[in-house]
């Protein structure tokens, strides 16, 4: 397993969290997710066989959220 931290821009309340959480969730290979409102923070555990940093940015960004740096 492999962890990385992503920096989420773009919300703004718990439903945002939410949101943001099960579409991380939702990509094959992930193990567990924590998201924090702020400072604006996703950590990701997964399976780096089944998925890898540029697919979790994508699915962020393709629920309307900004991924930064």
């Amino acid at each position: 397993m492999e962890s990385v931290q992503l920096k989420i821009g773009g919300m703004s309340c718990s439903g945002c969290v939410s949101s943001v959480m099960r579409t991380l969730k939702a990509v094959p290979g992930v193990e567990d997710v924590a998201v924090t409102l702020e400072p604006g923070v996703a950590q990701v555990r997964f399976d780096p066989r089944q998925t890898s940093v540029p697919v979790l940015r994508a699915a962020v960004e393709e629920a309307g959220y900004d991924v930064v740096g």
